[in-house]
């Protein structure tokens, strides 16, 4: 499937900035079932300083706010081809070892919520890959698709205590319970693009689980499915904020506003026609 993406972030500020730094995630892998047809990036009151590789074989681009600026926005359009592997990335790569994946975070750290769901999952005679689409279900029974519940600095063990919570929040749990039981799991952050629409209300995330055999698998924890061609990865970690879209700081400006346009399409070809 060939995927048109058009992205922008704005980011207005009550004062103007006197310095500012933004590390973006924003350009999507390179990986299996994934290829980058052509992947453009634009800024308006910031200039790119360099572009690197993380330890996650993230693509990060480092902009510097321009002096005085009272609005930054980054634009990025683009097409992805994408495959449809059943949710299977295949082997590790990046220059974290595959242990990595399995100590917590203090976002995926479980409490005693997740340690009480872990204990409910059904473990199937068909493989860890069932048993982690149990897993999958069982949070999304317990904890509700709900936005404005959590923040971006709510741990796994908060959301499963409130029982409401984004896709983050569910990809946190899931992370958090896949490692209790000595998987290796990760986070990812990217696009989906949904069937109903082509303006998106947000930018996804989901999991991945390493299974033996297979290598890394994906989990959409909030949709209940491994994902599809309609997905594209763009960054992964051990958590969120090994693959957070923006962040960066600032001085001089108190953050505003934030607004996020989102499209995602297929792009059909003229023989298809």
């Amino acid at each position: 499937m060939r995927l048109s993406i058009r992205h922008s972030t704005s980011y207005r500020f009550a004062e103007p900035v006197q310095h500012g730094v933004q590390k973006l995630r924003l350009t999507p892998k390179e990986t299996q079932g994934q290829k980058i047809l052509n992947w453009d990036m634009e800024y308006e009151g910031g200039i790119e300083q360099l572009s690197y590789d993380d330890q996650n074989f993230n693509t990060v681009t480092l902009l510097r706010v321009d002096e005085g600026v009272r609005e930054v926005v980054v634009s990025c359009v683009g097409t992805v081809q994408t495959e449809d592997n059943a949710g299977v990335i295949g082997k590790h790569a990046g220059h974290l070892p595959l242990w990595a994946f399995l100590g917590q975070t203090k976002l995926t750290k479980p409490g005693p919520n997740i340690r009480q769901l872990v204990s409910q999952v059904e473990r199937s005679e068909d493989g860890m890959v069932s048993t982690l689409h149990n897993l999958s279900s069982m949070i999304r029974e317990q904890v509700t698709y709900c936005t404005g519940t959590t923040q971006v600095t709510t741990t796994a063990e908060e959301a499963a205590t409130k029982g409401e919570g984004v896709c983050q929040d569910h990809a946190h749990i899931f992370i958090g319970a896949a490692r209790m039981l000595d998987i290796p799991a990760r986070y990812v952050s990217g696009y989906l693009m949904m069937d109903d629409r082509i303006e998106q209300e947000a930018t996804h995330a989901w999991a991945e689980a390493f299974v033996q055999g297979l290598g890394w698998v994906g989990f959409d924890i909030s949709n209940g499915i491994s994902p599809d061609p309609r997905y594209v990865r763009v960054a992964t970690g051990r958590d969120y904020r090994d693959a957070a879209p923006i962040t960066g700081i600032s001085f001089g400006g108190i953050e505003q506003d934030l607004t996020v346009s989102l499209a995602v399409e297929q792009q059909v070809s003229q023989q298809q026609q």
